[in-house]
């Protein structure tokens, strides 16, 4: 197991623990649009390292971005293993052929 499945797996968990005793906990009692709003922070937050050029500190926040896009995933009831197949499904077909598919 990736040590992305394995944080999945964990924020999973932390859907039913109590908010007092893990950030993630609260950050998911604080509901889907506040968990959208911090995973548009650390976006942000990883957009800004990338222009920057500073590669320690990109890896540092895409870190964080992937965390809280998990518990934004999670907050709506979508799995890694959802956004997982979606991949599996466009793999192989020209990004430009996949857009174009797209309901508009």
């Amino acid at each position: 197991m990736s040590a992305l499945a394995r944080l999945a797996a964990t924020v999973e968990s932390r859907k039913s623990a109590d908010p007092d005793s893990s950030w993630t906990a609260k950050l998911l009692a604080k509901g889907p649009e506040k968990c959208a709003e911090k995973f548009g922070e650390e976006a942000i937050e990883a957009i800004i390292e990338a222009v920057k050029g500073d590669r320690t500190r990109l890896t540092s926040e895409a870190a964080d971005v992937l965390f809280h896009l998990l518990v934004m995933l999670a907050a709506r009831d979508v799995s890694l293993a959802d956004v997982e197949a979606e991949l599996a499904r466009r793999e192989g077909i020209s990004g430009l052929q996949e857009k174009a598919s797209r309901p508009e």
